[in-house]
């Protein structure tokens, strides 16, 4: 997709006018056809080309990141139920994860070569919506769709509030320095349980599953935009997502709330880089 028609396609979604941007998605798929674009980075290829997937041995490629995987399997059952057989080839890490949900016949793990499967058509997970021609209306949201047994945490009188104050390494800006969240702490009545992989204090917390058991036993989970946001949000689990001011498309503009998650509240930047008074309002809507 050429730039100025990404620009245009973001502002669509943004705004929530999705079906405008699928046809911004259509004209692209015409203009690209068949030619093949293996050459580029995983993240940036055409995988569906618009053909119908209806009675199609179908493999779903999972090429973005584990949010991304996670946010999109939404669309698995819906696939599933058109598809004659569906094949999901994902990061080995969610593996665990996705054995707990529906809408496929076969997990295999991501590599670099190619997939030792037979199928019919393919798939990137994200183009699902694509295909779907989803609106705001029709944003399959029904949480939970990983099903996942809480962890057993020792009994306590606090609420337990679980946090994660770092996105990955390819954008800064999305992370939050943990003074600040640590001010959360000095509310009475809660007590904080890290999620961050690097600095977690529970062994669950160092993969996807455990930490989607330990996210079922919280009280609420608080986040920067990536992965355990998504977690939460698939799991049906009260999250706050933490947004910089030019949040991703997803998060749409101005709102408080989020179509694809219905237990998810938006906390965003007002200035561009300035965390501290949106941990301000965090605290206040945290305290008694």
């Amino acid at each position: 997709m050429a730039n100025a028609n990404l620009d245009t396609w973001l502002t669509h979604m943004r705004r929530g006018d999705f079906a405008a941007a699928w046809e911004i998605s259509d004209r692209s798929l015409r203009e690209f056809g068949d030619t093949p674009d293996w050459h580029l980075s995983r993240h940036e290829q055409h995988v569906w080309r618009g053909a119908p997937l209806a009675g199609k041995r179908v493999l779903v490629r999972c090429y973005r990141g584990l949010g991304d995987t996670i946010q999109f399997a939404r669309y698995l059952p819906m696939l599933h139920a058109i598809a004659r057989h569906v094949t999901v080839w994902l990061q080995p890490a969610l593996i665990p994860l996705f054995r707990t949900a529906d809408g496929y016949d076969e997990l295999l793990p991501l590599h670099d070569g190619t997939p030792d499967v037979d199928y019919d058509a393919d798939v990137e997970i994200m183009e699902l919506a694509h295909v779907f021609r989803t609106t705001l209306d029709t944003i399959p949201n029904r949480v939970p769709y990983f099903h996942v047994d809480p962890a057993a945490l020792p009994a306590a009188d606090v609420r337990r509030v679980g946090v994660v104050w770092k996105s990955g390494d390819w954008d800064p800006q999305r992370c939050i320095p943990f003074a600040l969240i640590e001010r959360l702490g000095e509310i009475p009545g809660i007590t904080l349980l890290p999620l961050q992989q690097d600095a977690a204090q529970h062994p669950l917390a160092k993969e996807p599953l455990g930490t989607a058991r330990l996210m079922r036993a919280l009280d609420l989970v608080i986040t920067v935009d990536s992965m355990p946001a998504h977690l939460a949000g698939a799991l049906g689990v009260p999250v706050w997502t933490l947004l910089r001011k030019d949040a991703d498309w997803r998060w749409m503009e101005a709102r408080t709330d989020s179509p694809w998650y219905p237990t998810m509240r938006l906390f965003r930047q007002e200035r561009l880089g300035e965390w501290e008074p949106v941990i301000t309002r965090v605290k206040r809507a945290l305290s008694p």
